[in-house]
């Protein structure tokens, strides 16, 4: 992260693909705040920002040329950052983990953006002061005052992301229940993510119905 912005920049984020002829994505690491950056959070935002995250779905996304330009690069703040808390779960998974310390960097990756929810609600819904809110993800969210202020200020000028990113989340996970549940030995998990990722951001609902309609047609083929 640039020098100049680094102070007020989060600890990791994603700049995904854009333009004609596409620019390359890029992940940026905020090495003014390295020493937070512990070695079993490091793989969660790894899995999170790069692959099998933000980079890899939104590098998808951007190379569906057969979609209106808006399409292409439009993100749902639901389904991205769902598929991206999702991917951390996955990440996990995909590198079969056992080590009971990256366990707890994914568990305390949940509880940050859960705490981050409950901010959001808090400011937009309970009318909470910033101190209020400043205090309860310090409490909460396992930060530094510095860095509690600086969660706070970006969700009382962005209502509803941090919302967002459980909402995805547990809708991703549920629609991943549902397809082992409805498939059983024919589930096959990366025919899945191929659907779920394949046709860039959408809204959950549509989501769905793309899953189901996909859960169906493969029931028929049995």
């Amino acid at each position: 992260v640039p020098e100049y912005r680094a102070n007020n920049s989060t600890l990791a984020f994603y700049i995904p693909p854009r333009g004609e002829p596409l620019t390359n994505g890029k992940m940026y690491v905020n090495t003014w705040k390295a020493e937070n950056l512990i070695e079993n959070s490091a793989k969660t935002f790894a899995y999170h920002e790069g692959i099998p995250g933000h980079h890899l779905q939104k590098a998808i996304q951007a190379e569906l040329t057969g979609l209106p330009t808006f399409r292409r690069f439009l993100p749902f703040t639901a389904y991205t950052e769902g598929w991206a808390m999702y991917a951390e779960q996955l990440g996990h998974e995909m590198t079969d983990t056992h080590d009971a310390w990256d366990k707890i960097g994914l568990l305390q990756s949940d509880l940050f953006r859960t705490a981050r929810m409950m901010t959001d609600i808090g400011i937009h819904h309970k009318k909470w002061l910033r101190e209020q809110a400043v205090d309860f993800m310090v409490d909460n969210g396992g930060l530094s005052k510095n860095e509690a202020e600086d969660e706070v200020d970006r969700y009382i000028v962005w209502p509803g992301q941090g919302c967002a990113y459980k909402i995805g989340q547990i809708k991703f996970l549920e629609l991943r229940e549902l397809a082992q549940t409805e498939l059983k030995e024919a589930f096959d998990i990366k025919e899945f993510h191929d659907v779920l990722i394949g046709q860039g951001s959408m809204p959950l609902e549509v989501l769905e119905a793309r899953i189901r309609a996909y859960i169906k047609q493969k029931k028929e083929k049995i």
